[in-house]
């Protein structure tokens, strides 16, 4: 039979966690504010930017999580 051990090092376990969860965190909410102020453009705007207003609507009504 064969012998498994698994090792666990306590040197920081979940050093790199928090960091990765909390970026992931402030992209999530970057996004969601970015939205939300595309949705406030006016055509003029949205023309400026070579964009149509569907494209606008389009991408601001994606969650927050997709990119």
């Amino acid at each position: 039979m064969a012998d498994i051990s698994l090792h666990f090092s306590s040197h920081a376990p979940l050093a790199g966690t928090y960091t990765a969860f909390k970026q992931i965190l402030a992209t999530w909410r970057r996004r969601s504010r970015e939205r939300r102020e595309l949705l406030s453009l006016d055509a003029r705007t949205i023309r400026d930017l070579g964009t149509t207003p569907q494209a606008v609507q389009f991408e601001a009504s994606k969650p927050f999580w997709r990119a």
